[in-house]
C-alpha cells in the first residue's frame, strides 16, 4: 500500500530541483545520478563535487533524523534477489536509455530535450507495466 504524501512530496521535489538547478548554474552539470556516480568511481578531474554530491544524497536521511528526532522509514518488502535483479535491470537500461530517470526526467524534461522526454516516458510506461505484472499477473512478492 502507497501512502500519499503531498507536503513531504512536494517538499521533496523542491529540494531536488534546486539541487539540480545549483548544480547547473555552479558546474554547467546536469543532475544525473548515473553520470555522477559513474565520474566518481571512474575520475576525469571534477572528481570532487561528484562526491561531495553523492555523500549529501547518501547522509541526507542521517541529517533529516538529527535534526527532527524521526527516523525515516527505509525497508522493502522484497527478497533480496529481487532488489539485485532490479538493481541490475536498471543498470542496464540506463546504460541503453544514456541516463537515468534524474538526468531525463528532472533536467533533460526541464531543457526541454525531446531525447529525455521520450526517455522518461519510456521510464514511467515500463514501470507501470512491471508492477502491473508484479501486483495483479504474479500476485505480488
Amino acid at each position: 500500500m502507497t501512502t500519499f504524501t503531498p507536503v513531504e512530496a512536494l517538499l521533496g521535489g523542491s529540494l531536488i530541483g534546486i539541487a539540480a538547478v545549483a548544480l547547473m548554474a555552479v558546474h554547467g552539470r546536469v543532475a544525473g545520478m548515473t553520470g555522477i556516480l559513474t565520474g566518481a568511481i571512474l575520475p576525469k578531474g571534477d572528481w570532487d563535487w561528484r562526491v561531495a554530491f553523492l555523500v549529501g544524497a547518501i547522509a541526507a536521511p542521517g541529517v533529516i533524523t538529527l535534526l527532527t528526532g524521526v527516523a525515516l522509514p527505509l525497508q522493502a518488502d522484497l527478497p533480496s534477489w529481487a532488489i539485485i535483479l532490479g538493481g541490475l535491470l536498471v543498470g542496464i537500461g540506463v546504460t541503453f536509455g544514456g541516463g537515468c530517470t534524474s538526468g531525463h526526467g528532472v533536467c533533460g524534461i526541464a531543457r526541454l530535450s525531446r531525447r529525455s522526454t521520450v526517455a522518461t516516458a519510456t521510464f514511467m510506461a515500463a514501470t507501470l507495466v512491471t508492477v502491473f505484472v508484479i501486483r495483479h499477473v504474479l500476485g505480488g512478492f
